[in-house]
């Protein structure tokens, strides 16, 4: 059986035993909270448990090193979206340790892409298109730094509140411990 019909056949029982009714809740996140975490298996379950959130409580943005790239990429619109239409008063940006972004390069996943079958041409067109695959496919060296600059990155939206409280922390994913990079409240009053 492929992961796809385990998924739906599992759907299916939980739909019929109506599961899903423990987890009704309406659009807008109980702690006016969006939390911008690493895509990473490892904080599935445990950084909801860190931070005491449960469904409903706030909206996540999961994305690789919990990294916001570009200030109009789709990190940045789903933040947008969040603070002003689902009613968001802060944000927290949350790396962690021992992330698969820190120092990884470009090379090894352009190698990868070509032994996985993607012609080198079409790496070709993409660099004589303007697009910087290094630089976009480039990790970071400190989760911390790599925070500060996601943090910095949205405090400094045009379109966003100047006082909009932005959070940087960095997450234990072997016990769960938060640490703190940067605060979003000083000298902001909401």
């Amino acid at each position: 059986m492929s992961t796809l019909s385990d998924i739906l056949e599992f759907n299916d029982h939980f739909v019929q035993k109506r599961e899903y009714e423990s987890f009704l809740t309406d659009r807008f996140p109980n702690k006016q909270l969006v939390v911008v975490p690493c895509m990473v298996t490892r904080l599935v379950e445990l950084l909801p448990k860190a931070m005491n959130v449960r469904n409903g409580d706030v909206m996540m943005i999961k994305v690789a090193g919990a990294v916001v790239a570009h200030p109009f990429g789709s990190v940045m619109r789903s933040i947008l979206v969040a603070v002003y239409k689902l009613d968001a008063q802060e944000i927290a940006v949350i790396g962690h340790h021992g992330c698969g972004m820190v120092d990884l390069r470009s090379d090894d996943l352009l190698s990868r892409t070509t032994a996985s079958g993607v012609s080198s041409d079409v790496l070709k067109t993409l660099t004589h298109a303007g697009v910087d695959l290094d630089g976009w496919l480039t990790g970071f060296k400190s989760v911390q730094e790599s925070v500060q600059a996601s943090v910095d990155m949205i405090r400094n939206h045009p379109l966003l509140p100047k006082d909009l409280p932005v959070h940087g922390l960095v997450m234990d994913p072997e016990t769960g411990k938060l640490e703190l990079v940067t605060e979003g409240y000083a000298g902001n009053v909401r």
